[in-house]
């Protein structure tokens, strides 16, 4: 090994022993961790059968604890963890309040490859690639998309840069809405605390989307951004040196999801569509079929309990009884 491929190797090192959750992936790969147990959060194995990762399960607020506070050391988001504690107070929930961790996933219906991100769940997942031999693996984590009129695209791209301490370079149209305003935003902002894309930012190949961390962490699970995907900064720090230029990104809207157990329980998983249309009985029929298709013509399904899930929207998963 040169020195220059030294030097890189040690820096690369210490890049990912910054992130406990990078360095968690990376002790993985490296089959120095064995088991899920040992993994991050948000980090799972490919399930034997089925196609749902995780699990529920509850923590204790301190007196300190906000929803929020509970929601990031956990892996979720704002919207997660609002509907899964819906008579929980966001900003105070209670010393010995039981909190709910929505920490169970159905896996998106796409190839298991590269990035997907389903902007209706508010989800990024994560397929790295793994030598041979070694356990497929998922990592997924929370993120915020685009608002109201400035929708996240949708469709196949791919990763093109990485960009450790970006300068963020406000667009016309921001530029001209902050000047009507009475408050004239900078030509470019440094990096700093005061960067909106945070520390790290990987550039997808749709001219102005980017994946980025961000100086404001309180808004990930929230529809907020101008179209582009923010994730909290240490969840950026750990795939960012993971991902390779290159990496198939797949941006899909997908408000319902169909799981199954590896009892070959069947479940079902519905979130508020994005263009905040309900959900009418086109798509009730979809998902039934899809049951259908997977467990044969004979499963017994009760369409109003399906119907009842759609209605709700919470995001939870759901057994069909």
């Amino acid at each position: 090994m040169t020195l220059t491929e030294k030097y890189q190797t040690l820096r690369h090192v210490k890049k990912m022993w910054a992130s406990s959750a990078a360095l968690g992936a990376w002790l993985f790969a490296s089959g120095a961790v064995a088991s899920e147990s040992e993994l991050p959060k948000g980090h799972f194995l490919f399930p034997e059968e089925g196609n749902i990762v995780g699990e529920m399960y509850t923590v204790t607020a301190t007196k300190e604890d906000t929803l929020l506070d509970i929601a990031r050391e956990h892996n979720v988001g704002y919207e997660e963890i609002r509907m899964a504690n819906p008579d929980t107070s966001i900003w105070i929930p209670g010393e010995g309040t039981e909190v709910t961790i929505p920490g169970q996933y159905i896996l998106p219906d796409e190839p298991r490859t590269g990035i997907v991100i389903n902007v209706a769940e508010l989800r990024l997942y994560y397929y790295p690639e793994v030598e041979e031999g070694k356990a497929q693996r998922v990592e997924t984590y929370p993120i915020g998309i685009g608002r109201d009129a400035f929708n996240t695209p949708l469709g196949i791209t791919q990763t093109t840069m990485r960009l450790e301490n970006p300068a963020w370079y406000p667009p016309e149209s921001i530029r001209r809405e902050a000047a009507e305003r009475g408050d004239p935003a900078p030509a470019v902002v440094p990096p700093g605390e005061d960067n909106p894309l945070g520390q790290y930012a990987i550039l997808l190949d749709i001219p102005g989307y980017l994946i980025h961390g961000t100086n404001q962490p309180d808004g990930i699970g929230m529809r907020a951004s101008r179209g582009c995907i923010r994730m909290h900064p240490e969840d950026i720090e750990s795939v960012f040196w993971r991902v390779p230029v290159g990496t198939q990104v797949n941006i899909i809207d997908t408000p319902v999801k169909v799981g199954w157990g590896s009892n070959g329980d069947v479940y079902v998983q519905a979130f508020t569509p994005t263009d905040a249309q309900s959900f009418g009985m086109e798509m009730l029929l979809d998902v039934v079929s899809l049951i259908e298709a997977h467990e044969g013509d004979e499963h017994s399904i009760d369409y109003e309990q399906v119907s009842h899930v759609l209605e709700k929207a919470n995001g939870q998963i759901v057994p069909l009884s």
